[in-house]
């Protein structure tokens, strides 16, 4: 399949969860096609490539794997895509992917992922903490850059200074974030 021709079935995708998951099982079906997929997502002005996010992030929900052949080309798009629609899933993959890289057993995580798609994810997860983004991405990254202090030890530090600067003006979503992640990096 063609990039136009997935682009062209992406237009008929709406937000719901069940046309999601219909085509989250068209990529997990022809993983080739994830490729693909992240150059649409690079389309970054368009809002087909929202849609090629919402499906990547069902398609690591289900099945991590078929991203790490990709993990460069992924951390490379992290700063370059800029509508909200975009962001909000693809911090949610860099969450799911952190998450898994400190799980306590040993996974496939821990073996893709190196040190310079952990520095890329911790760049593009402060941009979207410090940026005028949704709270969605913003209490994604909380939690990404909580894990990754664990690696990266002037993390915590920033991250601290950071959520406590902006929690007055934060929303009660971002609050209860701030509030779990100060307590997680007061206590490490």
């Amino acid at each position: 399949m063609t990039e136009e021709e997935l682009y062209k079935k992406l237009e008929y995708t709406n937000h719901t969860r069940e046309q999601r998951g219909t085509m989250a099982t068209f990529i997990l079906d022809n993983p080739s096609l994830i490729l693909t997929l992240l150059s649409i997502i690079l389309r970054v002005e368009d809002v087909i490539s929202c849609r090629a996010s919402w499906i990547l992030e069902c398609v690591v929900r289900k099945n991590k794997d078929l991203l790490y052949p990709y993990l460069d080309e992924f951390t490379l798009l992290l700063p370059k895509v800029q509508l909200d629609s975009s962001i909000r899933p693809i911090a949610k993959i860099c969450e799911l992917l952190i998450i898994s890289y400190y799980a306590k057993t040993p996974n496939k995580s821990q073996q893709h992922l190196n040190k310079k798609h952990l520095e890329r994810i911790t760049t593009a997860c402060f941009d979207w903490l410090i940026g005028d983004h949704k709270v969605a991405a913003q209490a994604y990254s909380m939690t990404t850059l909580q894990l990754l202090g664990k690696t990266f030890a002037w993390i915590h530090p920033e991250l601290k200074i950071l959520l406590e600067q902006n929690y007055h003006t934060g929303s009660a979503a971002y609050k209860a974030r701030a509030r779990m992640v100060l307590k997680k990096i007061g206590s490490a």
